[in-house]
């Protein structure tokens, strides 16, 4: 365990796969930046990789002031003792007081085995970060600008502040999607810091001997339209004609999580805390309640519209524009009309 540094750097893993950094560890980069300029430290992050270094220009201009940058034959595609290595590795070396990892299938992997090698702290999935204090209930010690760890328990249906004040560094993954991208700055200067790592036998007892990828069905991310479907669609033959309003718009098809745990569609489409945030330019919310764990995965659309036949739905508390009516007759009035303006 290291003992809490409070003048230690705010961290973030930089996951990258064939030379492109993912896009979770730019806007951890945004948001660590932020956390940083509070306590007054540091911001750094570290890339672990393969004739990767011109990927550290990238990370300084989204907000890093150090890019602890290793190279090495071994980290050329991501395997957990190799890369766990590494972090723990420079943790020690150089003492964080927090470290950021995307809630990605190689965050999801590789935090926790930092973080019980480290014995430090790991709040799992989180949907923000803040910098503020807390009291020990027990020792009524009250412990300054720590980083406070938010994100939904039981099922979404609370939200949750996580503290970690006695073991260091103080770590958490974050969900894809949940801190806005921002602009990058190519006029950052920054200091790129060439690492060298000492790996052990065990740490090469996985080959990786073949790679698969599978591309993504939906990226709901990078879409400027979507149109979600919630469980009032009522059928998976009716969510056609959520696909069909799509299609003539040329968007991406959402759903909420009742339509998903209904078997409507699968869970790659689902929008919320438990599926993915987005920030489309126009959000088309149909037959969605707009419970608080939807809404806070698509309120910062652009625009927001709801079409529900309750008038009361919470949906309506966050739309901009709302049809109250049947969307079995809506949503067809509304693809003739577009179909005739095209």
């Amino acid at each position: 365990m290291i003992e809490p540094n409070r003048d230690g750097d705010v961290w973030v893993f930089a996951e990258q796969e064939d030379k492109t950094v993912n896009d979770v560890s730019l806007e951890l980069c945004g948001r660590a930046r932020q956390l940083a300029d509070q306590l007054g430290v540091g911001m750094a992050a570290v890339l672990p990789g393969w004739n990767g270094r011109e990927l550290s220009h990238r990370l300084i201009a989204h907000g890093a002031d150090k890019v602890y940058h290793v190279d090495d034959k071994q980290l050329e595609h991501y395997r957990t003792l190799p890369y766990a290595r590494v972090m723990c590795q420079l943790i020690s070396k150089h003492k964080p007081q927090i470290v950021i990892y995307g809630a990605t299938a190689v965050g999801r992997d590789l935090a926790p085995r930092v973080a019980s090698e480290m014995r430090a702290g790991l709040t799992a999935d989180c949907t923000a970060l803040e910098i503020g204090d807390y009291l020990d209930p027990r020792s009524k010690i009250e412990h300054k600008n720590l980083m406070l760890q938010i994100r939904p328990a039981f099922g979404g249906n609370i939200i949750a502040t996580i503290v970690n004040f006695d073991r260091w560094p103080q770590m958490a993954t974050v969900r894809e999607g949940v801190m806005p991208l921002g602009e990058d700055d190519p006029r950052r200067s920054g200091e790129i810091v060439d690492e060298k790592v000492e790996y052990n036998d065990f740490d090469s007892a996985v080959r990786l001997i073949e790679r698969h990828r599978e591309k993504r069905a939906v990226n709901l991310k990078a879409a400027r339209i979507i149109v979600t479907g919630g469980g009032g669609v009522g059928s998976k033959e009716n969510f056609q004609l959520i696909r069909n309003l799509a299609g003539v718009l040329g968007g991406a098809v959402g759903a909420s999580r009742a339509a998903v745990d209904s078997g409507f569609i699968d869970k790659a489409h689902q929008v919320g805390q438990t599926g993915t945030t987005v920030r489309p330019a126009l959000y088309i919310a149909c037959g969605v309640s707009g419970a608080v764990q939807h809404r806070a995965g698509m309120e910062e659309s652009a625009k927001i519209v709801a079409i529900n036949r309750d008038s009361e739905a919470p949906i309506f508390s966050v739309a901009h524009y709302g049809i109250v009516g049947d969307l079995n007759k809506v949503i067809p009035m509304m693809i003739q009309a577009i179909r005739e303006r095209a």
